[in-house]
C-alpha cells in the first residue's frame, strides 16, 4: 500500500517545477517565479495521498475514488461478473484526489488494460472508447469490477497491483493522472446508496450494501 503523503508518480513533476521556480526567482525575478510556483503548488496538491477512515465491513461497497456520481444504472456485465449488475460512474475533476482505492476486500481474479482515445471523461462514450484499466475483485460474498478510465487530460493510468494481488478494503491500488472517471459494477443483490449528483470520497463513502 502506498503510504507517503505524495504518490511517487508526482515526484518528477514536483522536482522539475521546483527547479524552474527557483531558477526563475534567481535569474529573472521573484515576481515572475509566481507563475511556475502556482503550477508547483497545484501539482503537489493533485498528487496528494491523504489517509482515509475506512469502514471495514465485508457487506459494504466503498467508493473507489473521490468525485461526483455521474450516473447509476443497471447493466449486464459480460467482462467479469457475467450476470446482471449495477453500475456507478464517478467523475473526477482535476481538483479531486486521484488515487483509486479498492471498494471491497478480495483477490484480483481479472485484469485488463485497453488502449483507446482520450475523450472528456464525463462523456457517456468515454467508458467504451477511452484508455482504461479494469480489475475484477472476488471474495466469498461477491464479485466486483472496477474500471479506471482516462480523460482528455489524463494520459496515463497507473496500477500498483497485478493479477492475483489480494487487496484489503480501501487499499490504494492505482491512480489516473489529471482528470478522469472511475466505474464500479456490483451484483444485483447490492443496494446502491448513492444517487446521481452525490459527492463521494474514495475509501470512505459507502456507495452500496450487500442485501441479506
Amino acid at each position: 500500500m502506498v503510504k507517503t503523503p505524495i504518490v511517487k508518480e508526482g515526484y518528477i513533476f514536483i522536482a522539475v517545477l521546483a527547479i524552474i521556480t527557483a531558477v526563475v526567482a534567481l535569474a529573472v525575478s521573484p515576481y515572475w517565479s509566481i507563475v511556475p510556483g502556482v503550477f508547483l503548488a497545484f501539482v503537489t496538491f493533485f498528487f496528494r495521498n491523504p489517509k482515509r477512515n475506512v469502514p471495514l465491513d465485508d457487506r459494504l461497497i466503498l467508493s473507489p475514488a473521490d468525485g461526483k456520481v455521474m450516473d447509476v444504472y443497471e447493466v449486464y456485465d459480460e467482462e467479469f461478473l457475467n450476470e446482471p449488475g449495477k453500475k456507478v460512474i464517478i467523475f473526477l475533476s482535476i481538483f479531486d484526489e486521484h488515487v483509486n482505492r479498492s471498494p471491497v476486500a478480495g483477490e484480483i481474479k481479472y485484469q485488463q488494460y485497453t488502449c483507446g482515445r482520450f475523450r472528456p471523461a464525463y462523456k457517456e462514450s468515454a467508458g467504451f472508447e477511452n484508455e482504461r484499466h479494469s480489475i475484477g475483485l472476488e471474495n466469498d460474498k461477491m464479485r466486483v469490477l472496477v474500471t479506471q478510465i482516462a480523460g482528455i487530460l489524463a494520459r496515463r493510468i497507473v496500477s500498483w497491483v497485478t493479477l492475483g494481488s489480494v487487496l484489503v478494503q480501501g487499499e490504494r491500488y492505482g491512480l489516473i493522472k489529471f482528470g478522469s472517471c472511475t466505474e464500479v459494477i456490483v451484483p444485483q443483490s447490492v443496494e446502491i446508496l448513492v444517487s446521481k449528483g452525490d459527492k463521494v470520497k474514495g475509501g470512505e463513502t459507502i456507495i452500496g450494501r450487500l442485501s441479506d
